[in-house]
């Protein structure tokens, strides 16, 4: 037989019609060779790995007869949202190997229905791919197919992948159906972008989150399925593969796949994944870490010289350093994760005793450094001699204090973070090293009390004032374009730039006169006056900054770290406009004479 129903042509008696030769039997079509990735794909909740929440809602849900009539599956790619969805497909619709069953979590799988819907051929369940057909005649087609009862279901399932590419008009066609359903009706939708489905379509949904696969299950997944094809497959081999797949079991199955194409079909080294993958094997990313780590640049680019030889990428290599940076990080930090099966062995022994030895502050310094390394590499013309730049810097930044014992050593004061109780911190106290740092500090704003009578010193509590009633455009113009000539209370002599506004003295006189409770004059004069508050402003923080750099201190951290510069300086004593305290505003507002 050459299929199920069709059947073989008999085979030819005697020669052919013109005396030749029998023709020779057609060999046997080869059947068709399936990746593993379908081959593999789970046919019951039981076989979805790492979604137990969403299986045991479901379970629960089929178990009390509480079906929604519209679910909404989000995850990243391969984690199995189409494949939930044709299960909850089979569980609605199959009828049991009697033919007489209802809806249930576990499809028996050789009922009619079953079959047809692992056979993608089932006329009532319907699959759109809603990237290829976004429109809203689309969507119409659907509305209109559920007027109609199944033909030989029970339930008429749509199931509608990559539902967010819809277009806007197509998700508000959907919507009242979507709503009201008639009852022999269930949507099941898919997406890997929930943040673009509209929140009315979200709110007709149950939502299940799935989850990135751990990659312990993937190994062991993958490992199972390698055993079912008779392929043996070295341990490093499936955990590089379950690391490259992130968290996608689809991913790592085309890996899989792929990988035991490559060999000989009975055995996957670690070596052929690396070769395959572009990545350097792991011991040599632990190599090249020991080397970066110690200060040792002949064995780093000893180690990139291996890896280049087998075919690694250098900006891949640097981004394994990036993640293995990470993971010393969470072993520092958490010690309990050396116990855990999530990593694997190589991290949890040489990775634990690569954690001991070091600090965190080196780990984060290392992790910055590598980060702006790969965005060097990417941007490189000769990828290689980036990424072999950014190692050697690596290396020769080892030795090196991180900042803040860099600051006691020069402080002379160990213990001391910043030389708070021994050398005056430059320009101001509590600025010191947070300028050095780059932690921009912005000092809050002095409220003005709104009492009766507020008291006012100078003209920048009026400034502040002004800002205080909540008068931005004024308070700009006060503070950019007005020279105080002089300031008598309640008298006040100002020389406005020409870009003021011609009323600026009549809104200021009123608000004042609205805030005290006095009458102020507010006098227009030619003569030079003091510089702007802006400028001011702008002068001192140049002051301090100057004086910042002029600092023992500073001056031994700039030569220390080249390239550093002063982000900030931060004077505890200054005003919102930078400017030094004047203290206690002293004037309370005359009487109305």
């Amino acid at each position: 037989m050459l299929g199920d129903d069709i059947p073989a042509p008999p085979a030819p008696e005697g020669p052919g019609l013109f005396g030749d030769a029998p023709p020779a039997p057609a060999a046997p079509a080869a059947a068709a060779y399936r990746v593993l990735a379908r081959k593999y794909r789970p046919t019951i909740f039981d076989d979805l790995i790492g979604q137990d929440a969403t299986v045991r809602i479901l379970r629960s849900a089929f178990a009390l007869n509480r079906i929604a009539h519209a679910f909404m599956l989000t995850g990243v790619r391969g984690v199995g949202k189409t494949t939930t969805a044709r299960i909850i497909a089979r569980a609605l619709n199959c009828i049991g190997p009697d033919g007489r069953g209802g809806p249930t979590p576990d499809p028996c799988g050789v009922c009619d229905n079953c079959r047809g819907i692992l056979a993608d051929r089932h006329p009532d369940v319907v699959e759109m791919d809603a990237a290829s057909r976004t429109g809203v005649d689309d969507v119409r087609e659907i509305i209109e197919a559920t007027r109609f009862r199944p033909m030989q279901a029970r339930t008429k399932v749509f199931i509608i992948d990559e539902v967010h590419m819809l277009s806007r008009n197509a998700f508000n066609a959907l919507l009242k159906t979507l709503e009201e359903p008639p009852p022999h009706v269930k949507f099941v939708f898919a997406t890997t972008e929930i943040r673009k489905v509209p929140v009315t379509v979200l709110s007709r949904c149950q939502r299940f989150d799935l989850r990135r696969i751990p990659i312990a299950l993937l190994v062991a997944l993958y490992d199972k399925v390698a055993r079912a094809e008779q392929v043996r497959v070295e341990p490093e081999a499936l955990a590089a593969i379950a690391r490259a797949a992130d968290g996608s079991v689809r991913d790592g199955l085309s890996l899989l796949d792929q990988a035991i194409a490559q060999g000989d079909g009975a055995t996957v080294t670690s070596a052929q994944v690396g070769d395959m993958l572009g990545v350097a094997d792991r011991g040599l990313v632990f190599d090249l870490m020991d080397a970066v780590l110690h200060g040792r640049p002949a064995d780093a680019l000893a180690v990139t010289d291996r890896a280049y030889v087998l075919g690694a990428d250098l900006g891949a290599l640097l981004g394994d350093m990036l993640e293995l940076t990470h993971t010393l990080s969470r072993l520092k930090t958490v010690p309990a994760l050396r116990e855990s099966a999530e990593l694997p062995e190589l991290e949890r022994t040489r990775g634990a005793a690569m954690a001991d030895a070091v600090t965190i502050p080196v780990l984060g310094r290392t992790w910055q450094m590598l980060l702006k390394g790969t965005a060097e590499v990417e941007a490189a013309p000769d990828r290689r001699a980036a990424a072999e730049m950014v190692l050697i810097r690596l290396c020769h930044v080892a030795d090196l204090p991180p900042p803040g014992e860099l600051v006691r050593r020069l402080s002379g004061q160990p213990g001391a973070g910043g030389g708070a109780n021994s050398n005056p911190a430059p320009a101001g106290n509590g600025g010191g090293v947070r300028a050095v740092a780059g932690g921009a500090v912005m000092a809050a704003a002095p409220e003005v009390a709104h009492a009766a009578a507020p008291r006012l010193a100078s003209f920048r509590d009026v400034v502040a004032l002004v800002a205080a009633e909540r008068e931005p455009l004024l308070h700009s113009h006060l503070l950019h374009a007005v020279h105080v000539v002089r300031f008598a209370p309640p008298v006040i002599e100002l020389r406005p730039q020409p870009e003021a506004p011609r009323d600026l003295a009549a809104r200021l006189g009123a608000l004042l006169l609205n805030a005290t409770g006095t009458r102020w004059t507010i006098v227009l004069s030619a003569e030079a006056g003091e510089a702007t508050l802006a400028a001011q402003g702008n002068a001192a923080d140049a002051a301090r900054r100057q004086s910042a750099a002029d600092h023992p201190l500073v001056r031994a951290i700039m030569a220390t770290f080249p390239g550093a510069r002063i982000e900030s300086v931060r004077d505890p004593t200054a005003d919102e406009y930078g400017l030094p305290s004047l203290g206690e505003p002293e004037y309370v507002p005359f009487e109305e004479e």
